[in-house]
């Protein structure tokens, strides 16, 4: 069995209508970001200034892209591993695959069994995975090694390639093989490196009120979720022992959200860091905090 010690499950503290908002992160280069974020990746350029870009679909922002860091992303830090950006159809999947195979971009397509995904990184090293969730082929299960298993009980690594033959047959007969993201897209999950696996659990499971859902200590990764497989946020030490913070300036994560439906919850929240000892500060529509390892994360009233 896996070392991963008594059960992290527990009950979800907070409603299930509470999502992900938008994700804040720095870049160097605005065309550079561009040309992965919304020539590859698909997103809509919604709004730009001279020191920010603000990407999504149907006119809802859900990626900001922070411009004028002064270097990529430092390895070994604390920070970002990648942000899920979620599709709504398979077409959508292989139409963003479709995109990356025609720019030239390294890709690695894999199949998790409760999803397939498309991980890419931007030019700074900024990581970027693309979802389509699929919980009803099967559920991640603790065996020796981490595995899936499907419903019928066949094992399967959750780490297995894609078949992108199949995958792409997905456009046959599309008109638009290259179309952006549709409305309906929305960040499914965010994942990050910390610095210790159980004060990260304690963090999002027992603090912001997320489920607990798996901690494996071989594997080195926990996440938390809602009421269904696919995690909402997840955290793992690949970073290395004693990661730093990232040096300012450097690209990465700046913050990203949690909105939560109506204003007892964001209390209870509130109450639940102040009791635990985290940092908590009052901002406008909500609060903002870090995880214990520094990452920083607001929490905003829908």
């Amino acid at each position: 069995m896996l070392d991963t010690g008594p059960s992290v499950a527990t009950p979800l503290l907070v409603p299930t209508r509470t999502r992900l908002g938008q994700i804040h992160i720095a870049v160097t280069d605005p065309e550079r970001a561009l040309s992965i974020w919304r020539d590859v990746v698909g997103l809509t350029l919604i709004n730009r200034t001279p020191d920010r870009l603000e990407l999504g679909v149907g006119g809802k922002v859900l990626v900001v892209l922070e411009t004028g860091a002064d270097g990529p992303v430092v390895p070994h830090t604390v920070g970002l591993y990648h942000v899920a950006i979620h599709v709504p159809t398979r077409r959508d999947f292989a139409r963003m695959l479709n995109r990356a195979i025609a720019a030239r971009i390294r890709i690695s397509p894999t199949d998790h069994l409760v999803s397939e995904a498309l991980y890419l990184w931007d030019l700074d090293g900024n990581g970027i995975e693309i979802t389509f969730e699929t919980p009803w082929r099967g559920k991640f299960v603790e065996h020796d090694e981490l595995m899936a298993v499907t419903p019928d009980g066949k094992t399967h690594s959750g780490r297995e390639p894609i078949d992108v033959p199949g995958l792409m047959a997905e456009l046959d007969g599309d008109e638009t093989p290259f179309a952006p993201m549709p409305e309906g897209t929305r960040i499914g999950h965010v994942h990050v490196h910390v610095d210790d696996l159980d004060t990260a659990m304690g963090f999002y499971r027992d603090q912001i009120g997320f489920a607990g859902q798996l901690l494996s200590r071989r594997y080195g990764m926990g996440d938390v979720n809602l009421d269904y497989a696919p995690h909402i946020l997840a955290f793992n030490i690949w970073a290395g022992r004693n990661p730093a913070m990232p040096p300012v300036g450097a690209s990465g994560l700046r913050w990203f959200e949690i909105v939560v439906p109506d204003a007892k919850t964001l209390s209870k929240i509130r109450d639940r860091l102040t009791i635990a000892g985290s940092d908590v500060e009052d901002i406008e529509t909500g609060i903002e905090t870090r995880d214990p390892a520094g990452n920083r994360l607001r929490v905003l009233l829908a």
